[in-house]
């Protein structure tokens, strides 16, 4: 008989608590619609350790409310990356509830404001990132990324934005992440410029985008591929590992990449550096030469193997390779520059002799033969750094440069019209 009373008064406990619960969702929803929308989570937060035990409905409307609560507080700008991810975690939790429940009444609510709180995060990333506040900016786009998975561009833009503020210890994991996806971020992309804005606006499909032009809202469609980030995010993930002194998981990461994707050439290269960074200059060659057979008209390639030989005094190599890379690329103003250094190189031994020389018959006619061989030099190197200066006419190293040999050369004319422009 003592234990149906027993059985009795949990029931009357069990009851008198859920009255209480919807009575506190009630209290909360009114502060909300005053305006309190910190009272209204004070409230909710007190009720917490019972919604497990409460009705679906009520449990959804629970999380319902204070994620109203929190994206209130948010669009305030009280703690707004904070308060955008708790209301995002609560109605993720409401439409899990609802979707096993099988009785949707906030799901569709819920949905629209996951939506718009991923927009908010990622607007918010982009004012940090301006801002000069990369690691703000990384961790926003990265709770974005949390939200909608499958958007996994929010991911690697995380992880360059926390590259850029150098924080490792951020990029690191979110870099592991974009390895386990095999992300590569390839594809097309579509725009057309807005008539009214005149801005670019971005298209899900050629289709889409072409359907605008044609209702004359847009203009001026563009078609673009978009290169495979593979190579980079390798990158950045093996620069990350050395740095933190793993370099063998570095050269274990980039192997493993090449396996998954054998004919990603930008991969090669991946690897080509990190055996730079490390000065194991054999392996590097070798590898740039097999990136080389995928991609011979690489400019960049051709001119780092220049780099390479000039590095190990071997300037006929380096002249050949920083030639080829401008023929390449005729406007590849770094491989002007390097091939008017090697050039100039050869002007020391000959300073270095004329200053030991001295006044005799004999070191006289050795002096002009000298300076003729000077002269030689400085009118070999001034293609190269008129190129130079052409093509990038605000570096004031090349056109000081030029200006002196100009000088050496006595050429007035011709100093005269540079300084001029400098």
């Amino acid at each position: 008989m003592k234990s149906k009373y027993v059985i009795l008064a949990s029931a009357l406990l069990i009851s008198v608590a859920t009255f209480a619960q919807k009575d506190q969702i009630k209290s909360a929803e009114k502060a909300l619609k005053g305006g309190d929308a910190q009272g209204a989570i004070t409230i909710l937060n007190d009720a917490e350790n019972m919604v497990a035990n409460a009705k679906d409905v009520e449990q959804a409307q629970f999380y319902s409310v204070k994620a109203n609560a929190y994206l209130d507080l948010a669009n305030k700008k009280i703690d707004e990356s904070k308060n955008l991810s708790l209301s995002a975690e609560n109605y993720k939790k409401l439409i899990d509830v609802e979707k096993a429940s099988g009785k949707l009444k906030y799901s569709t609510q819920a949905a629209a404001s996951i939506t718009e709180i991923k927009g908010k995060l990622i607007n918010s990333a982009i004012a940090d990132s301006q801002a000069g506040k990369h690691t703000e900016g990384a961790k926003k786009l990265y709770d974005a990324y949390l939200l909608e998975k499958k958007d996994t561009i929010n991911l690697y833009y995380a992880a360059s934005t926390a590259v850029n503020a150098q924080d490792f210890d951020l990029a690191l994991p979110m870099y592991e992440e974009l390895k386990q996806l095999n992300y590569s971020g390839k594809g097309t992309s579509y725009t057309a410029v807005n008539k009214i804005s005149g801005n670019e606006d971005a298209f899900n499909s050629a289709k889409d985008r072409d359907l605008a032009v044609k209702l004359g809202t847009h203009e001026k469609p563009q078609t673009e591929a978009i290169p495979s980030k593979r190579g980079e995010i390798y990158k950045n993930l093996a620069l990350i590992l050395v740095q933190k002194g793993r370099s063998e998981d570095a050269k274990k990461a980039i192997a493993d990449a090449r396996k998954a994707n054998p004919d990603d050439s930008s991969l090669i290269l991946t690897e080509a550096n990190l055996y730079l960074e490390s000065k194991d200059f054999d392996t590097y060659k070798k590898l740039v030469g097999e990136a080389l057979q995928k991609d011979p008209n690489n400019a960049d390639l051709v001119f780092n193997l220049g780099v390479l030989s000039a590095n190990a005094k071997n300037n006929a190599d380096a002249e050949k390779y920083y030639l080829k890379a401008v023929e390449i690329n005729p406007k590849y103003t770094n491989a002007y520059l390097n091939l008017a250094a090697l050039k100039l190189e050869a002007e020391k031994p000959i300073i270095d002799e004329m200053n030991k020389l001295g006044t005799s018959a004999k070191d006289m006619k050795r002096y002009d033969v000298l300076k003729a061989q000077r002269e030689n030099v400085f009118k070999g190197v001034i293609p190269y750094l008129k190129k130079a200066n052409e093509l990038d006419p605000k570096n004031e190293d090349v056109s000081k440069t030029l200006l002196g040999v100009y000088k050496a050369l006595e050429m007035t004319a011709e100093a005269k019209a540079l300084k001029a422009t400098m």
